[in-house]
Order: structure tokens, then sequence, then C-alpha cells
């Protein structure tokens, strides 16, 4: 994978606590293997907190908020899980917002876990096919997505590309076609 992304930033949107850990840094682990740049991107300066499930793990600094970053400093977009933080994602305008003019502009996103609420809030998903933790079915549904149960999921149907997975166990085949979907 080395070098596939050089020259590319990538955007993490993380809440300021609640992200879990393992689908932050794995997917940052392989953006940067790539050759790629991640920088963390939040509702609020300063330090998040991620976790391990329900257990509080490490902090992570923000390099830049959706207040003062845009879309066009970015080549591309992860969206990380855990339950808490695209719950608070949601109801962010600014971070919302964020979510949409990646996909009004036609650059990739890659969504794991419950991270698809905040597609669903950016009203990004209708007529797409996803996958995400599978409480969420339901919710993408009755948002006009066609959702499948599946380790990953690449859609290219619509504006831009979509690479959506179900959980931490799907990481490897998640990382591997957000960093595919990054390079174009």
């Amino acid at each position: 994978m080395t070098g596939e992304l050089k020259g590319r930033t990538v955007a993490f949107l993380v809440a300021p606590e609640g992200v879990e850990q393992v689908e932050l840094v794995e997917p940052w682990q392989a953006v940067e293997q790539a050759g790629g740049r991640p920088l963390l991107v939040s509702t609020q300066s300063g330090r998040i907190q991620a976790f391990d499930h329900l257990e509080a793990a490490d902090t992570f600094q923000v390099d830049t908020t959706v207040e003062v970053s845009g879309h066009d400093e970015f080549d591309a977009l992860v969206l990380p899980g855990g339950v808490a933080n695209p719950d608070h994602l949601r109801t962010q305008p600014a971070a919302v917002r964020f979510v949409k003019d990646f996909f009004e502009a036609g650059k990739p996103v890659a969504a794991i876990c419950h991270a698809a609420w905040t597609l669903i809030e950016a009203d990004v998903v209708r007529g797409r096919t996803l996958t995400s933790w599978p409480s969420l079915r339901t919710d993408l549904r009755n948002a006009g997505a066609h959702w499948v149960d599946e380790e990953v999921q690449v859609c290219h149907d619509g504006p831009n590309t979509l690479v959506t997975s179900r959980r931490p166990d799907d990481l490897k085949a998640f990382c591997q076609a957000a960093v595919e979907a990054f390079r174009s």
C-alpha cells in the first residue's frame, strides 16, 4: 500500500467523545501506510476521548474543527463509528454540512458501524447501497437506502464513491476498500 495516497489528505471526522477507538486508529494507520496524510477533525478543538466499546480508551489531539476547515482542504473523508460519536455529530449542523459537502463535491467517503447515522442526517443515502451496524438497517431503509449485510460495500451509484462496513471485525476489508477509493 505504500505511496498509493501520496499527496492526499484525509479527514477523520469525530465527536469530542464516543468514537470507537479501533475504528479510528486502524483506518488512520491504513491511510498513513498508504502514504496519505490523515487529519483529525471534530466539532471542538482540544482532545477527543475515544472508547473501547463502553470503556474510555485513549485521547487524541484534534487537528482542526468543522467550523475552521471545509471539504476543499481534503481529498476524502472517514467517518468512524461508536454509538455516541455519530449520535453527537448528527446534531451538529456544521458537522452535517461538512459531510454533505464531500458528497456534493464528488469526493470519496468511508463510514463504518454506526457512522451511517451521520450520513442519514446529511441526507446522502437515498438510492445508495450500503451496510452498517445491523441496528441501523431500518433507519437506512427509511432514509431511502438499500441496506445489505456484507463485510464491506462499495457504492458508485451517486455523486461519489461510498465505502461502508458493519463492525470492527470488518476493518481489514474496510481499510483496503477505503484506500482503494481514496486513490482516485
